[in-house]
């Protein structure tokens, strides 16, 4: 699943111009993103935290597809959250839900970095779906 959610407004976020790094704990995962290979796929905004992850082969759960309709995506970001977007209304409200809150919460599907910074992301283990069904 992936794509927009008309129930919610758009997010504007200032997408990056040069390289920087992502690391995704407790796997110790350094990824380097590419602003030219922007946007990986199709779940989460265009630059977000799953966006990246998904594409370099770190699973990150998110049950409705990247679209800000649930909170399976929480991550916790360590170092760099300056660099990110603020939360809009419609991510605050599904943070809510999340377990495990923190002042440094963000859905990964709508936390997008500009670049100014690397950042260290951890993906809490309850968020590690390590038993997945293929289809």
């Amino acid at each position: 699943m992936g794509g927009t959610n008309p129930f919610i407004e758009n997010v504007e976020a200032e997408l990056p111009t040069k390289k920087y790094s992502v690391t995704f704990l407790p796997m110790q995962e350094t990824v380097e993103v590419d602003p030219a290979e922007i946007p990986y796929g199709r779940d989460g905004l265009p630059g977000s935290l799953l966006d990246i992850a998904l594409a370099h082969g770190v699973e990150i759960d998110h049950a409705c597809g990247g679209v800000c309709a649930c909170s399976t995506c929480h991550v916790l970001v360590r170092k760099g959250l300056e660099s990110c977007n603020e939360a809009s209304e419609a991510e605050e409200d599904q943070l809510d839900n999340a377990p495990g809150l923190e002042t440094v919460s963000r859905l990964s599907c709508q936390c997008v970095p500009n670049g100014s910074r690397d950042l260290v992301v951890e993906v809490p283990d309850w968020n590690r779906n390590l038993v997945r069904e293929d289809h």
